[in-house]
């Protein structure tokens, strides 16, 4: 599985990551978290506001940190 958390660095954006990091070790899930930062990799996944969750290649959250319950779904 991979989890990409898009968005430029700021306090949402880190919050993000920091949720989608506990939510797979409290999942046991077997998945590579990838921070992307730049802003025409983000464009063109069709993100056009952060921070952004994308699970195996589908935006599941955006503008938004998400909370770890629904990171948890998302990942089984």
């Amino acid at each position: 599985m991979e989890i990409k958390v898009c968005g430029p660095g700021c306090a949402s954006c880190k919050q993000a990551q920091e949720i989608v990091e506990a939510a797979v070790a409290a999942k046991g899930a077997d998945a590579t978290i990838t921070k992307v930062s730049d802003f025409a990799e983000i464009a063109k996944l069709g993100i056009f506001s952060t921070p952004a969750v994308v699970v195996d290649g589908k935006v599941k959250c955006v503008g938004r940190a998400p909370k770890q319950a629904e990171v948890e779904e998302w990942i089984g």
